[in-house]
């Protein structure tokens, strides 16, 4: 498993020297090609060090580094602890964290306590780019950004817990916007990563490779649609797709999933509407497969507000379809729907 975040101590780790002791520590060049090169690939970093945190958030921002954190934690209790709090915070599991301390002992501690973190000690910190688990399968556009869609994250969560009025209030003030258009190339590795990693918001389970879908963009009988989200606080990035098989009279939708992130947002059934949109005026029925994998039950329930009812089942799948001559129901008017290449 690929590392997902790699947790920094401070002190003789990522600079010389240790700022309590009244030194200004310089970062080691080897620690600060780490930090870009990680960042670049999309793997986050965090702290986890024993100092005084007003002190320690102060020397990384005098040395240009503070921004390359997602998560600060510095005080005096165990680092498994706070290791532990980094995971909760980006919720993301223990297991894809790794952790780098020049302090034996401290790697020691957060080794027995949570041993699925894989840690190292501060000496091989310049040679962790060239490990096997520091190097992604795939970095696209949006894996360059992913610390700063996180922050942008951070930012929605306090403004929501300072929200005065109800939820539905707190979507409409967030401004979102989706834009859906056809998938491209650029698209296809983001593309092929959500298929792998959704699970919950996917309406068949299936996984397509770069190959299939590319095969897929390319074909006549198919159509591959992606779609970004944004609001004020920023970019979520790429957090949909939709594949549908134009071969008949109907337009079959294939898979249809959106990224677990924007579970809250309340988007799904914005592009569940434009799937059908986009059929009834292609004179296409609109249909849609939907494999139960035990986690997947709202896409179902997105489905059904979405005016498609069940008209054929097995013991593995069922077969949804809109009545083209039925009224529409109303669609969620908290998002503004732009697509770049409409029917």
């Amino acid at each position: 498993m690929h590392v997902k975040c790699l947790v920094w101590d401070l002190d003789n780790t990522l600079w010389d020297g240790i700022l309590l002791e009244g030194d200004e520590p310089v970062p080691f060049t080897a620690a600060v090609r780490t930090l870009r090169a990680l960042d670049e690939r999309g793997v986050l970093h965090a702290v986890a060090s024993r100092s005084d945190a007003e002190q320690a958030a102060g020397h990384l921002r005098r040395h240009g580094l503070i921004d390359f954190f997602t998560v600060v934690e510095v005080g005096w209790g165990a680092k498994s602890a706070a290791v532990a709090r980094i995971a909760q915070t980006l919720d993301i599991g223990v297991e894809t964290l790794a952790f780098v301390d020049d302090d034996p002992v401290e790697r020691a501690e957060v080794a027995g306590e949570l041993p699925m973190v894989r840690c190292y000690p501060a000496g091989e910190a310049g040679a962790l780019p060239d490990r096997p688990e520091f190097q992604p399968p795939f970095i696209t556009a949006e894996s360059r950004q992913r610390r700063l869609l996180y922050r942008a994250a951070r930012l929605r969560v306090q403004a929501e817990q300072e929200f005065a009025g109800s939820s539905a209030q707190f979507l409409t003030s967030l401004e979102l916007v989706m834009t859906i258009r056809r998938a491209t190339e650029d698209d296809l590795a983001r593309a092929h990563e959500l298929t792998v990693r959704t699970h919950q918001l996917n309406t068949t389970g299936l996984t397509f490779g770069m190959a299939e879908l590319r095969a897929l963009c390319e074909s006549p009988d198919h159509e591959v649609l992606v779609a970004r989200l944004t609001d004020r606080f920023g970019d979520y990035g790429t957090i949909g797709i939709a594949v549908t098989d134009l071969s008949t009279t109907d337009a079959v939708l294939k898979l249809l999933l959106m990224s677990c992130r924007v579970l809250s947002r309340g988007v799904g059934s914005v592009l569940v509407e434009h799937v059908v949109q986009r059929a009834l005026r292609a004179g296409r029925r609109p249909v849609a497969e939907f494999v139960p994998t035990g986690v997947n039950r709202a896409m179902l329930v997105t489905f059904r507000f979405g005016g498609f009812e069940v008209v054929r089942e097995d013991a593995e799948r069922l077969v949804l379809a809109v009545d083209p001559g039925r009224p529409r129901p109303p669609g969620p008017g908290h998002v503004t729907v732009l697509a770049e290449d409409p029917v």
